[in-house]
């Protein structure tokens, strides 16, 4: 019998279906998609498995375990799977770093007034709620020791299986130098409850304001992409309820 095909994800930088156990994603940068192969290469952590690449097709293996939660749902990884996480994510930061910037944390920050300005404008959000978070998102914004990051570090793509070890972490399309505390941010974001224990895991002095400014910064920046690609930033524990417990 043959293989479903399912659409995984889909917008216009990139798609990834799923066709049994194979991973098939689709980019139309090719720069970007050799920087992806290069990244997973260089990480000292656990990544995915590369079946083959002919390009814009990246053909990926399926990773053992599950995720270790998704923005929006309760966790149900224990403390030492999160810490696990924390440990993995501390010897991607403590690597060499690879010759290419990541996107993703310097963009957010030149982003952060037009979004907040389209936020308000159109009454997406009370604007009270997203002044006391662009408060909070500038904190990010201060001198940073560049690391090796994996830049979309989301809980969804760390991978971990019973015995709480990290089997694989998906996604480095954006990975690059950029901040630790991003990473560390967009891991926990959501699942705040799990933050010490990742750090426990992490074992290093971290710039809690920092972190806690990025929370505040992804969801300002990314709630009208998100809007405009078919997510919902509203829904139960994602984006908007992220700035409401930020209060």
């Amino acid at each position: 019998m043959a293989d479903d095909v399912e659409v995984v994800v889909a917008h216009r930088e990139r798609a990834t279906l799923r066709v049994g156990d194979v991973f098939l994603k689709v980019d139309g940068d090719a720069d970007q998609a050799d920087r992806e192969v290069e990244s997973m290469a260089l990480a000292p952590v656990p990544t995915v498995r590369v079946l083959w690449r002919t390009p814009p097709v990246l053909a990926l293996a399926a990773l053992p375990g599950r995720a270790i939660a998704r923005l929006g749902e309760p966790s149900t990884a224990s403390a030492a799977a999160w810490r696990a996480a924390g440990a993995a994510v501390r010897s991607l930061h403590d690597a060499p770093l690879p010759p290419w910037p990541s996107r993703r944390g310097s963009t957010r920050g030149e982003a952060l007034a037009g979004e907040c300005d389209w936020l308000v404008s159109y009454e997406v959000l009370p604007a009270d709620l997203v002044d006391h978070n662009r408060g909070l998102a500038e904190r990010a914004l201060r001198p940073h020791e560049p690391a090796f990051t994996h830049g979309d570090l989301q809980c969804s793509h760390v991978f971990v299986v019973e015995d709480d070890e990290v089997t694989g972490v998906l996604d480095w399309s954006e990975a690059g130098r950029g901040d630790p505390a991003y990473d560390l941010a967009v891991l926990t974001m959501g699942h705040r409850e799990h933050l010490e224990d990742v750090l426990a895991g992490y074992g290093a002095d971290v710039d809690l304001d920092a972190v806690r400014g990025w929370w505040s910064l992804r969801s300002l920046t990314a709630i009208r992409w998100l809007m405009e690609h078919g997510f919902d930033p509203f829904a139960p524990g994602c984006e908007v309820d992220v700035l409401r417990s930020q209060v």
